[in-house]
């Protein structure tokens, strides 16, 4: 059983994953409304999902270098605050171009949260219990999807997409209000590495394996869960029945969190990550396959059932590798690198669909790439710091 600071630490943190997938969820579901909107090419729908994911790369390393030298609960919350301040504007966006160049600060708020978040678990809690931790936070992320798939599902006809952003951005009061109650565990140093420094004293064989694994992982979960919504559409679904598909299949997550929580301390946090990257990649082959309600529904589950634990595991795995004074920063780093995958996997699809590219096709890529995630971490130690 976890302490009551444990728990209490872990619901607040874990709001950081919330507000993450809320806001990565509904962009899915509002690129179909934008699209029609604006008569978008598929390439352009693309774009939307990358420029966030430049912002986020950008975001990753520079909240996570000023979560070391400011502290994490600075860090925090001036990721949120420009998160929320954001998506605000972005609901007033008159045409495409703006919506991109908002988009882009969005991301960086967006980018700068996990990293953060995840630092300050790993400052609190070691050894087994930051593994489960770490990982139970990651699941805030199913929570924050469904309550997007349920926003779109009830309100996307209504509200359109505007109403929609806007309504993401009210509850960043309440959190901003918990949040007030963190205490980080070290004071902020009165020196703190460079990003070269903290590069130069942690940079191995190991942390460039560390990095291929991330891109493996954001290319496949942001390229399939992009355009899962508009995948949907075209094979026979209304949009809003789509959104409906999407809450079955993200529903699915939550048991892949919580058992990946469950083997850690029983198996290595290395072994853990495989299994479900090997068994992400065989769901991709098999949904990119399926061609029926059923199918889809059945493939679609087991994709996000291993996918999405195969990214808290990477979680878990990543802040222990650091010490204290260069944790935030190589986190960023860690999740920085990860990002350009997350801009190549939606931009790709797009490449592809407005190419012809059939789906069974674009989805045999997404299952090499799990695969070299899966190769790739058999050589990541399971070092989580003591300290």
């Amino acid at each position: 059983m976890f302490s009551s600071f444990a728990r209490k630490t872990l619901l607040i943190i874990g709001t950081a994953w919330l507000f993450d997938a809320l806001d990565v969820a509904l962009l899915s579901f509002i690129m179909p409304l934008v699209q029609s909107e604006w008569h978008l090419a598929a390439t352009q729908t693309g774009f939307l999902s990358a420029i966030s994911a430049v912002g986020m790369a950008i975001g990753a390393v520079g909240f996570g270098k000023a979560a070391d030298k400011f502290g994490r609960k600075n860090a925090l919350t001036a990721s949120l605050l420009l998160f929320s301040l954001g998506n605000l504007a972005l609901a007033f966006s008159p045409n495409y171009t703006w919506f991109l160049v908002i988009r882009f600060f969005v991301g960086l708020g967006l980018g700068g949260e996990l990293p953060v978040a995840a630092t300050f678990l790993a400052d609190h809690f070691k050894g087994t219990l930051q593994s489960r931790l770490l990982i139970l936070a990651d699941s805030f992320w199913a929570v924050g999807w469904l309550i997007a798939s349920l926003l779109a599902f009830l309100f996307a006809d209504s509200l359109g997409w505007r109403g929609l952003l806007i309504l993401t951005a009210l509850p960043v009061g309440f959190a901003l209000v918990i949040r007030s109650k963190l205490t980080d565990a070290h004071p902020i140093a009165a020196y703190t590495p460079t990003l070269v420094q903290s590069l130069k004293s942690t940079f191995n064989y190991q942390t460039a394996l560390l990095w291929l694994t991330w891109l493996m992982v954001m290319f496949s979960y942001y390229g399939m869960f992009m355009w899962l919504p508009t995948i949907l559409a075209t094979r026979g679904n209304t949009l809003v029945t789509g959104f409906g598909y999407t809450v079955i299949i993200t529903l699915a997550q939550l048991p892949g969190y919580f058992l990946a929580a469950w083997l850690m301390g029983k198996i290595r946090v290395r072994w853990v990550f495989i299994a479900y990257m090997l068994g992400t990649g065989i769901s991709a082959f098999a949904f990119g396959q399926a061609h029926n309600t059923f199918t889809t529904l059945l493939f679609g589950s087991l994709l996000s059932f291993f996918n999405l634990g195969a990214y808290g595991t990477i979680i878990a795995l990543t802040p222990g590798q650091y010490l204290p004074e260069h944790r935030g920063t190589m986190t960023g780093f860690a999740q920085g690198i990860g990002r350009l995958g997350a801009i190549i996997g939606p931009l790709l699809v797009g490449f592809l669909l407005d190419r012809h590219i059939t789906v069974d096709y674009i989805f045999i890529i997404f299952m090499i790439a799990l695969f070299i995630g899966a190769f790739s971490a058999l050589f990541l130690p399971d070092r989580r710091q003591e300290n």
